[in-house]
């Protein structure tokens, strides 16, 4: 089944906000009321649903406060995409999804949840290494599969629709997780489609390609993906899980914190140590490098235009690929937390107040906010127009619906740390910018 390429709708917004239930699914508040089940998944899977809506309100930016506290921490429209004729009558539409989860690494615990962006529903929960991974990145290919990267090396890639999952541990049938009270143990769960084996002091960054669609099978084919092991950028099979190519970093101590794919697979990455923006060339893997902003940087996406940026603290910063210079945007920059675009004028980060801001791409004005209940570290845009946030190591993630100011709330994670493509949208809606020049 195609996850990111669907028929209908408009791409916006939709519903009040609420969670919606199905039959066969409990209900709890957090993520240690889920039931336990040994079996594989059915009609009467458990699912887990932690939900309540709250009235956000938009404002106006020019009340953006620019002086937020520093915070210190860690550890540590779609364009050029080509129709979907998988109905034979020739008439697909890529703005909806069959498929679309957010997913979400709970760091403390291990473990990656797999959220309906619709529903709000987590339907899924899987350990992402033996043991003391440490997940943080998590990065969603155009079929909707997870790649997510352990902090302490390692990568695990799951299926996003249970029909790919295929039959691995021996036990017969299929086993596979139902919710966030239904772990696996590291070795059973079926949905795993393989795991990838790094020896690294940090393994953070992780990032697909497209790959090519095909028409024949309705799905998105031979892409790669990317990640970095300390200071070897790693190109991997996305189907196989092998390395194919190794690209040594120069230049001292490398501290790659983040990256991001344009359309032509083109690899940027974000390296606090060496306090610069690489790029690796996806077909030559020769590398670019190009000093980050002055006030540094913390989160990295690529707009539709194939423009990378990076952000921080409140502020954001884009890289000018017609002259390698840099825009910044005003206010508190050189603090924490991730980007992402929303396919057309905006990006969206967070202050350390909570507030969303959208900046407009070119203007680098705040032209739309949304107020969270808290200080969020990931910033995520789904299928659907949403902006989510995922706290900062807590149990809450924020669904805020920027036409309106409402904000949902899931509260089921556990010790949750992602800021990077948890929904596959930021892939989807990257342009391909070329090769900088000046």
């Amino acid at each position: 089944m195609l996850s990111l390429a669907g028929c209908g709708g408009d791409g916006t917004p939709q519903g009040d906000g609420s969670a919606s239930e199905s039959g066969g699914v409990s209900i709890t508040d957090s993520a240690s009321g889920g039931t336990s089940s040994s079996g594989g998944a059915s009609a009467s899977a458990s699912a887990t649903q932690g939900t309540m809506t709250t009235e956000g309100t938009g404002t106006d930016p020019t009340a953006a406060d620019s002086g937020d506290p520093p915070v210190v921490f860690d550890v540590g429209v779609l364009p050029d995409l080509p129709p979907v004729v998988c109905d034979g009558n020739g008439d697909g539409n890529v703005d909806i999804p069959d498929l679309s989860y957010i997913w979400i690494s709970n760091s403390s615990q291990g473990t990656v949840s797999k959220i309906d962006t619709q529903s709000i529903v987590e339907e899924a929960r899987y350990y992402a290494k033996q043991s003391g991974g440490d997940p943080s990145r998590t990065s969603v290919n155009l079929n909707g599969d997870v790649a997510v990267a352990n902090r302490n090396g390692g990568v695990a890639k799951f299926w996003a629709d249970p029909e790919s999952c295929e039959e691995s541990n021996g036990m017969g049938g299929l086993q596979t997780s139902t919710g966030s009270g239904d772990i696996l143990p590291w070795g059973t769960e079926e949905c795993l489609a393989w795991y990838l084996p790094l020896v690294c002091g940090s393994n953070r960054p992780v990032a697909w390609t497209r790959g090519v669609f095909d028409e024949q099978t309705c799905s998105w084919v031979d892409a790669k993906l990317w990640t970095v092991c300390d200071s070897n950028v790693l190109l991997i099979n996305g189907d196989s899980g092998e390395i194919e190519e190794t690209i040594v970093l120069d230049g001292g101590f490398p501290f790659v914190y983040g990256g991001a794919a344009d359309a032509d697979g083109n690899f940027w990455g974000l390296d606090t140590g060496g306090s610069r923006l690489f790029r690796v060339d996806h077909e030559d893997y020769s590398v670019l490098s190009y000093a980050l902003p002055p006030n540094g940087g913390y989160g990295i996406t690529v707009d539709s235009q194939g423009r990378p940026w990076v952000c921080g603290g409140g502020a954001v910063a884009r890289f000018n690929l017609d002259d390698s210079t840099w825009t910044s945007s005003a206010g508190g920059f050189g603090g924490i937390g991730g980007c992402m675009t929303d396919g057309d004028q905006l990006i969206w980060h967070s202050n350390s107040n909570g507030m969303l801001l959208g900046f407009n791409i070119e203007t680098l004005d705040v032209d739309e906010m949304v107020q969270l209940p808290e200080y969020v570290h990931g910033v995520s845009v789904d299928f659907y127009g949403y902006v989510w946030g995922v706290g900062f190591a807590n149990n809450n993630a924020y669904r805020a619906d920027p036409m309106t100011g409402i904000v949902d709330t899931y509260n089921g994670l556990t010790g949750a740390y992602t800021y990077s493509d948890m929904t596959g949208f930021a892939l989807s809606s990257a342009g391909g910018g070329g090769v900088p020049s000046g």
